[in-house]
């Protein structure tokens, strides 16, 4: 008998999204574009869609701890993608779950900020997050606003030199690797910055920004498509660089489709269904 194959595993721990352009469910349908197995670890239940947030419910966190135990116990996982994780509670919780059973792999995308401004992480959750999780995580995902709370500070997007010192200074924080992005900047570019700690090298990562308002979800999206890179044994930077291929290609397949009345998701399967 042939021996069996394995899967690539990706676990994310993150939020439900009722629309399914974020969240767990954008997580979900990249791990499996990208030829992973995807598992799950639901963190918080929102209500929303392409126009905005309207109710959080966050799961209890003994539950939470269930979800992870049933995972990694059995399935177990090559690599991890964290996003919405609300309280400070929940912070601890995963990060004691990441611990017992030694994740590798683990790509945190702080997720503080919907794209139409509902807050989803509480004020005091920020500093659990910088004490408890980003000394476990191997790579950092803000956009420039979450870079900014993560550090205290206002970070000048017109000076890439700014931008480059804070990519440095969050690498500071514990995590093994930083990637900035630069979605929010205003130009005609959307360049990313990653800062590699134990080479202290800095990649500077331009792209070309495409015009579309469908872009809900990008950073759950590119964020676990790193995950799915890693789990396949590539490199960060790699993982990266192949992210930002998948992302920009999604995000330009996805222009094309109308759904919903705001921001729409981009288009995951983009790949298989041409």
């Amino acid at each position: 008998m042939d021996e069996q194959k394995k899967y690539c595993r990706v676990l994310t721990i993150a939020g439900s999204d009722s629309g399914g352009g974020a969240g767990i469910q954008a997580d979900l349908k990249t791990i499996a574009a990208n030829s992973c197995y995807g598992t799950s670890v639901i963190t918080a239940l929102t209500a929303q869609n392409t126009l905005g947030v309207s109710a959080i419910h966050p799961v209890p966190v003994d539950f939470v701890t269930a979800q992870m135990e049933a995972v990694l116990s059995d399935i177990g996982t090559d690599a991890v993608k964290i996003g919405m994780l609300y309280s400070p509670e929940l912070i601890r919780t995963v990060a004691e779950g990441l611990r017992k059973f030694s994740v590798r792999n683990i790509v945190l995308d702080p997720v503080m900020i919907a794209q139409s401004g509902d807050k989803l992480l509480q004020d005091e959750a920020v500093e659990a997050l910088k004490e408890e999780l980003m000394p476990l995580v191997d790579l950092i995902t803000p956009n420039l606003p979450e870079a900014a709370l993560l550090l205290n500070r206002e970070i000048d997007t017109s000076i890439p030199v700014a931008i480059e010192s804070a990519a440095i200074d969050l690498g500071k924080l514990g995590c093994g690797s930083v990637l900035i992005k630069g979605g929010h900047m205003e130009s005609q570019t959307s360049t990313d910055y990653l800062y590699l700690v134990a080479d202290d090298r800095l990649i500077i990562l331009p792209e070309y920004r495409i015009s579309t308002k469908n872009n809900h979800g990008t950073g759950c999206t590119l964020s676990s498509a790193i995950a799915s890179f890693l789990a396949w044994g590539e490199d960060m930077e790699a993982a990266v660089r192949m992210a930002k291929e998948y992302i920009t290609g999604a995000i330009l397949a996805g222009a094309e489709y109308e759904i919903g009345k705001g921001n729409g998701p981009v288009h995951h399967f983009f790949v298989t269904s041409g």
